[in-house]
């Protein structure tokens, strides 16, 4: 139970950086992705300052014996790039230039209800249960 009430803190903190920060605004996604009209760079900023507070996470984290709440850390060990990855940032990459949303600000835009982000959202979803039906027949 306190690994599920931790997970849902840490997305209401993250959801409320994104709200904060304007990304849960596709406007300004779009704004970031203009490269020859109106650029807005805030985006970059919001991605600088993520990837900073991430290195320094980790550093601090993985300097511990062993997770608070878990028996061992699960740090990815894969390092080749394949089909399935290099498909899924095309997708991602499409998605997010046409929507101006990515998974984050999508879910936590969720609460403005708009019918958009629903639909989005729902979109999404039923991508991830295609794609594990498809995995799951080899």
């Amino acid at each position: 139970m306190a690994r599920i009430l931790t997970a849902l803190v840490i997305g209401l903190i993250f959801g409320l950086g994104l709200a904060v920060a304007g990304m849960t605004d596709p406007a300004k996604v779009l704004g970031f992705l203009d490269l020859a009209g109106d650029w807005d760079p805030s985006l970059a900023f919001v991605m600088g300052a993520g990837v900073i507070v991430t290195f320094i996470g980790y550093k601090l984290v993985l300097s511990r014996s062993g997770p608070v709440l878990a028996g061992a850390f699960q740090i990815p060990t894969r390092r080749d790039i394949d089909l399935n990855l290099v498909a899924g940032a095309a997708l991602f990459g499409i998605g997010w230039g046409l929507a101006g949303y990515c998974p984050g600000p999508a879910l936590s835009s969720l609460v403005s209800g708009a019918l958009p982000v629903v639909a989005l959202v729902a979109s999404m979803a039923a991508g991830m249960v295609v794609v594990r039906v498809i995995k799951a027949r080899g």
